[in-house]
Parts: structure tokens; sequence; C-alpha cells
């Protein structure tokens, strides 16, 4: 089973109620210091609009006291703002308050946000959802909508999303995984109705610009102990702490035009082996062969392998090869380790 211990973060479109310009303005020059490093600007220009209810304000104010810039860090003041925020409608901080609640052990309290912020396409809450429903520890145990949430999680780029995903691939049936894409695919369709129907009902973007989402420091890793060989049926599978990966902290942006997708990597020479070297798994195939040609560059130990783009449903998984044992696709793996990037051996 996996172990849940996760870190938590927020992500929501927020509603500003009866405010005047100035306020609007002081939130908009806190986000400006907080780009420049001045935290204690930041969070001075924040904290008037904050107390007199500035959902906007209020993240903020969230996250300087989640990450303890400009103040001394403190997450009971943090998810308190958090509160206040997401009490007026806040999707950022909605999400936020309900991974910090999680966190807490609060587990009843944060079902509803997690689920929410699940149905809406918030990966981090996916993965929580998909943990749980592996383990059965907070919520039923459900191995199809186990998987097909953290297939969710892993498309949008989270790398522990797909170690996870590894791991269950060992203990879930093939048909059930395959069910698993098919709910996966239904749960996308479903999660642009949900934000169409929720952003909609907001204003589109914060005039002020609040700060976008940052996890707190992820838990540590426990390696999986091989499940015993059953005698009549399959035996549980051990219980694994998934591992959420830090978020970096910066003021929004101005959505920039999207970058050309990259060009397809070479195809090299033929080789032989039964194995290979997983990278990543992404809802586009783009983002695949972008991450191909960023690693290539960067990890001299792939200069020679085969890349592989492997559909599984939506999923577009990324992997490298072929080794003739196991041992070689490892020492890959260790490399690109190294380098920052999740890494999976994988046998075809």
């Amino acid at each position: 089973m996996i172990n849940s211990k996760i870190a938590r973060h927020i992500i929501v479109a927020s509603a500003v109620f009866g405010f005047t310009a100035p306020a609007l303005a002081d939130v908009k020059d806190g986000v400006d210091a907080w780009g420049r490093g001045d935290y204690k600007t930041a969070v001075a220009e924040w904290r008037g609009p904050a107390n007199a209810g500035d959902a906007d304000a209020q993240f903020n104010m969230g996250q300087a006291f989640k990450l303890g810039r400009g103040v001394p860090m403190d997450l009971a003041k943090a998810e308190q703002f958090y509160k206040r925020a997401a009490d007026q409608g806040h999707l950022q901080a909605s999400d936020n308050y309900g991974l910090i609640l999680f966190q807490n052990q609060r587990r009843k309290e944060a079902l509803p946000y997690l689920r929410a912020s699940a149905n809406r396409g918030e990966p981090r809450a996916q993965y929580v959802l998909g943990t749980g429903h592996f383990n059965g520890d907070f919520v039923e145990k459900d191995w199809i909508r186990a998987y097909a949430l953290m297939t969710r999680a892993s498309a949008a780029g989270l790398p522990q999303a797909t170690s996870n995903m590894a791991q269950m691939d060992k203990y879930i049936p093939l048909d059930q995984r395959r069910r698993a894409i098919e709910l996966a695919s239904q749960m996308e369709e479903n999660e642009k109705r949900v934000r169409t129907a929720q952003v909609g009902g907001l204003r589109a973007a914060p005039s002020s610009g609040a700060i976008q989402t940052a996890q707190l420091p992820a838990s540590k890793a426990v390696t999986p102990v091989p499940a015993p060989v059953p005698a009549a049926k399959p035996a549980a599978p051990p219980k694994v702490k998934p591992v959420p990966a830090p978020a970096p902290v910066k003021a929004a942006a101005p959505a920039a035009k999207p970058a050309p997708a990259p060009a397809a990597a070479p195809v090299r020479t033929a080789a032989t082996g039964n194995w290979r070297v997983q990278l990543g798994a992404f809802g586009d195939q783009n983002r695949a062969k972008a991450l191909w040609n960023n690693l290539e560059k960067r990890v001299s130990a792939l200069n020679n392998l085969q890349p592989y783009l492997v559909a599984a449903g939506s999923i577009t998984r990324l992997q490298a090869g072929p080794f003739a044992t196991k041992a070689q696709a490892s020492k890959v793996c260790g490399s690109v380790k190294a380098s920052g990037n999740d890494c999976i051996v994988k046998s075809r």
C-alpha cells in the first residue's frame, strides 16, 4: 500500500468584493516587491488589504507565512489566511487549504477540499487522493480510481506521481489499469467542464496578480518492500511514502505565447535488449519530446540511446534504451537522477 504523508499547496481564482482601487494597487505593489526578492516590503503591502478582506492579499500572506519569507514561518497563520481567502471563493487558497489540513492529519476536514481540487484537475490533490485510494487508508480502497488519479497527476508533470504509477504497475492487474486509463480520459473531460463552470463565475484572473503556489519541504522517501509470493491470492502491496517535489514560488506574469513544439529526437541505430529507462509520462507528446531534448544535452549517458514515445491511453511515456541487462539500465538511471530528473527502470 502507499503510506500518505504529503505536502500541501493551493490553486484558486480569487474574488474581491467591494474594495477600492488603492487596496488593489497595494496588492500589486506587493507582488512587484516579491518578484524583486523584497519580501518584507511585499508583506507590508499585503497586510492591510488582507486584514480588510482582499482575497488575493490573504492568499499571498498565506504563502509568505508558509515559506517564511518576509515573516517568520508560521503554518498556523498560513492556514488561517488560506481559509479566509478560500471562504471567499479563491481557488488557489482552497487548494492549499485542503493540502495543509491533510498534512496536519485533519483528513476528514481536508477531504472535501481535496476532492473539489482534484475534480478541477489540481495534480497535487489528485496525487494525494490516488495514494489514499490505493492504500484505502483515509478513503475507500479503489485501485482503478487510484491509478486513474495518479495518471492525471503524472500527465500534469508531477514526478512523484510517475514514480508511484511504476510501483502500482507491480500490483494492479492489467485489465484494471486499462479501465483506469479510460477513467482518466473521462476525468480529463470533466475537469475542463468543472474549471469552466467554477472559474467562469469568478474574475478571470486577479488584477493584483497573486503569487503562484509552492510546496512545503518534501517528506523522505521509503523504498518499497517486495510483496511476498502469494499462496491463493495476491498479498497486499507494501506501503510507500510518496514524495512531493517542491515547486518554485514567483509572482504571476502574463501568459506567454506557447513555444513551438520541439523537433522529434533523432532516430538511432537499432540495438537489442529487454530493458529500458522511463524518464517521464505526459498528457502532451510534445512535452515528452522536449524533456528528451533537454536531458540528452545534460546527461551524456543518454547520448547513444534510442528514445521511445510509448502511448498508454491519453498518456505518452518517454523511455530510452534498450539495455541488455537491468544493471546497465540502473546505471544510466543513476546518471539521470543525479541530473535532477526522475528515472525508473522498466522491462519490455
